[in-house]
């Protein structure tokens, strides 16, 4: 087997099962990535290249912090109560280990004005030695496994903090009908009304680019599997000689995600509507949509995505 091919089975192996007890772990954020994070749609996931990473069970928590640039002030940003455990695409430079937040309990905190947390980060079981904390943070080591004591003092942190406005998401099942629709008024309305916290020139590219891709792309998917859906196999070209399967973003565009044809697949309505509503996550080690930690089907037609 090629070096490569057995790095991707491990990877894949890592990921299928849970595990047992109590793990939370402390995430090193940097503060471009949690900035560009907030500017693009929240994506209420994050990303490593250490197994660690998947260390963490269903249910805990997952704790990110960041270094202020103005000041070198060490904050808290967030907390994901983890909803689910993914492999990314091969092709992603960030890490093939992805933790996914549940978005009814986890949360991003302001960072702005916040005062420094230098001081609890030296007292966690960790014992952080390191003139500068973010040292002790580097490559793999970006995630740390903390204790249930370390947790209550970040817990303690977090009740006297502020949430951070602009971490809101937009109704994804409503952005993509209105894109593939093409109806860019009801697009920008959507945006003005839900109040994401998203830079201008993400805006900008959702109202135009994304919505004329968004047509085009669903166009293509219904060419390459004739409007069969990827998950069950349902065609209502087949049986009723009409178009309508719908495409997907595997990782949302209102959590970041790139209107690229590797970030998408074809679902009939009826999966997905269900893949929205439950939130359901994209793993790409076995091919298959997290419904829960316990259910997850994989495609019944793999397609572009095999490569």
């Amino acid at each position: 087997m090629a070096s490569g091919a057995r790095e991707r089975r491990g990877v894949q192996a890592a990921g299928a099962g849970w595990g047992v007890g109590v793990v939370p772990l402390l995430y090193y954020w940097r503060w471009d990535n949690y900035q560009r994070d907030l500017r693009y749609g929240v994506g209420y996931h994050l990303n490593q290249s250490s197994r660690r990473l998947h260390s963490i069970p269903a249910g805990d928590s997952l704790w990110a912090f960041t270094r202020r640039p103005s000041d070198g002030a060490y904050l808290l940003v967030a907390e994901l109560v983890v909803k689910a455990r993914t492999i990314n695409h091969p092709k992603f430079r960030y890490g093939a280990y992805r933790v996914w937040g549940d978005l009814a309990q986890s949360r991003y905190f302001q960072a702005d004005d916040q005062a420094p947390i230098d001081h609890v980060i030296r007292t966690l079981s960790l014992q952080v030695r390191a003139r500068h904390i973010g040292q002790a943070f580097q490559g793999k080591a970006a995630v740390r496994t903390i204790t249930a004591e370390d947790q209550a003092k970040l817990l303690a942190v977090a009740s006297m903090l502020a949430l951070e406005p602009r971490a809101r998401l937009i109704p994804e099942d409503r952005f993509e009908a209105l894109a593939v629709a093409g109806d860019v008024d009801e697009v920008r309305r959507l945006l003005a009304s839900d109040g994401p916290g998203l830079a201008q020139e993400r805006r900008d590219y959702l109202y135009g680019p994304a919505v004329s891709r968004a047509r085009s792309w669903t166009k293509t998917l219904r060419e390459l599997y004739q409007d069969r859906c990827q998950l069950c196999g349902w065609s209502a070209m087949g049986d009723y000689r009409s178009e309508v399967c719908e495409a997907h973003h595997l990782h949302w565009l209102s959590r970041g995600g790139a209107d690229e044809l590797d970030n998408l697949v074809l679902l009939c309505p009826n999966h997905h509507r269900v893949v929205h509503r439950v939130d359901a996550v994209f793993d790409f080690g076995d091919h298959s949509f997290v419904f829960s930690d316990m259910q997850r089907t994989s495609l019944s037609v793999v397609g572009h995505l095999a490569g």
